[in-house]
């Protein structure tokens, strides 16, 4: 799976209130259709292009659907804009908003290529369940 960032990419946001009403969407939405261990990495002091990895897990097949579809309304209805989608995949689905790129994936799948490892130099935030 590759991931073009520079396509839909806009400039670095610089309002970090309407990033975290954004990130909360995306991760409200994704708790709504019961995804796990939801995460959100800043990778804004790491990355030249993106600022925001959210990495939940699902089960393959319907689930993975569901969730990519409601976090992609709900994050719409935030004000980002309608994301690319890379696969689908029964193990790994992709939404890019630009400098917000979410990977919803299987257990096996989040395992395996330990997105959070690559990426351990990034600052993780806390969205607590309401």
């Amino acid at each position: 799976m590759t991931l073009n960032t520079k396509a839909n990419a806009p400039a670095k946001s610089s309002n970090r209130d309407t990033d975290q009403r954004q990130l909360r969407a995306i991760v409200d939405a994704a708790r709504e259709r019961r995804a796990e261990d939801v995460r959100v990495l800043d990778l804004s002091d790491v990355s030249s292009t993106l600022e925001y990895f959210v990495i939940c897990t699902a089960t393959a097949g319907l689930q993975l659907n569901a969730v990519q579809e409601n976090i992609r309304n709900k994050a719409m209805e935030s004000g980002l804009p309608r994301p690319s989608v890379e696969g689908p995949s029964e193990r790994w689905l992709l939404l890019s908003f630009g400098s917000i790129v979410v990977h919803i994936m299987t257990k096996e799948a989040r395992e395996y290529y330990d997105l959070e490892g690559l990426w351990s130099d990034a600052r993780t935030l806390e969205f607590p369940e309401d």
